[in-house]
């Protein structure tokens, strides 16, 4: 029995160091490297330092006697870029896509004010449309280096469509009661 004993902590003696070494998925135990494709950190960072862009603002309240509010603030150039479609993704020095003299027109489309109603989480409310229409102009570039040196530009345009709509809130026709909530919202 001890001869089988013996042979057995031999072989395991043998085996081990080599389950432990090489290209075993398992070598590592906890710190096995799980592989993760590049891109992934640049989608999680989009997805925290933008967190605001599908988000709806709460404005005060339309006050009346005032002039009716109006669409001032257009999207952002960074916003318009977000929301193109990705350039796709090439291998480096083989095939690559790049965006060059890139000009963006901003032209509002729709303005207006629905009469207020109820909205989930927020209460009585007016909701006010603001679309737009942004023509983006650039050229594109497409460079090839393998197994030849190949660049071809195009001039192209793009036509993304943004809604910047927006709330404001509805609390009755009393001009006190609207003059204290604005007071409230915006602290002045």
């Amino acid at each position: 029995m001890s001869g089988i004993r013996r042979k057995l902590l031999l072989f395991a003696l043998a085996v081990l160091p080599a389950l432990s070494v090489g290209c075993n998925p398992f070598g590592l135990g906890f710190l096995t490297p799980i592989p993760v494709q590049p891109w992934t950190a640049e989608r999680i960072e989009q997805k925290l330092n933008h967190r605001n862009d599908g988000r709806v603002p709460i404005m005060p309240p339309i006050r009346n006697g005032y002039p009716a509010p109006i669409c001032e603030d257009a999207p952002s150039d960074a916003e318009v870029l977000r929301a193109m479609p990705r350039v796709p993704r090439g291998v480096p020095y083989v095939y690559e896509t790049f965006r060059d003299d890139i000009v963006i027109v901003k032209n509002r489309l729709v303005d207006k004010i629905d009469p207020p109603r109820d909205f989930p989480l927020v209460g009585k409310a007016q909701l006010h449309h603001c679309h737009w229409e942004c023509v983006i102009y650039y050229t594109e570039l497409v460079q090839s280096d393998y197994p030849f040196p190949v660049y071809v530009k195009k001039p192209r345009v793009q036509v993304i469509y943004i809604d910047k709509d927006h709330l404001h809130l509805y609390v009755g026709e009393n001009p006190d009661t609207q003059r204290q909530i604005t007071q409230d919202l915006t602290r002045y």
